[in-house]
């Protein structure tokens, strides 16, 4: 019972905190997608940088245990899903979570963004059979791997490099990048914030 309520606790602390970005207002999740405002892709590149740092920083320090690493197996359906998502995110405004959190925000068009993503997650389920049987759910790269081993870790690395250094160093790239952005790549004048 403890950890559905830390689970709660933690999702609707992450969910205030996508609303305050306004990372649940499709207008603005346009506005970054159409590179006239890149302040939410900003966020978004320092939290992963920062939580990266965080994980294999604590990783190689002894503070986090590497067994609590899930890595998802790579198949080719798993990138068309990737796409097909992308699409979805540019065309609705929305992802599954920061759909989740303008429905609970109060946004009605959100409703149906999630009654979509349950239509097509009860679609997939009902012709999954189809799907494993064309081959597009075979492992591919050797499944379960991460760009470098990280030790005591229970899944390869693609390449001989030390993993834990390699997050490292990438949460450091994404943070980086994070602050060199421009506020914005096409137009000119001050960025402006996007209407409800």
């Amino acid at each position: 019972m403890t950890s559905i309520i830390l689970a709660l606790v933690i999702g609707a602390a992450f969910g205030a905190v996508l609303d305050r970005v306004d990372a649940s207002n499709p207008s603005y999740i346009g506005k970054m997608l159409n590179l006239t405002n890149l302040n939410l892709a900003k966020t978004i590149m320092l939290a992963i940088g920062t939580g990266s740092v965080l994980m294999f920083g604590g990783q190689m320090l002894g503070l986090v245990d590497v067994g609590h690493m899930s890595v998802k197996s790579a198949y080719i359906g798993v990138f068309i899903g990737g796409l097909l998502l992308g699409a979805g995110w540019a065309l609705a405004g929305y992802c599954p979570g920061t759909g989740v959190v303008a429905a609970a925000s109060g946004r009605r068009d959100a409703l149906f963004f999630i009654a979509g993503g349950l239509f097509g997650a009860a679609a997939y389920m009902l012709t999954y059979p189809s799907w494993k049987a064309s081959g597009l759910l075979d492992s591919v790269a050797g499944g379960k791997v991460t760009l470098g081993a990280v030790p005591g870790a229970k899944y390869d690395g693609l390449t001989a490099l030390p993993g834990d250094l390699l997050g490292l160093l990438l949460g450091v790239v994404f943070i980086i990048l994070a602050f060199a952005l421009p506020e914005r790549i096409i137009g000119t004048g001050p960025v402006t914030q996007p209407a409800e």
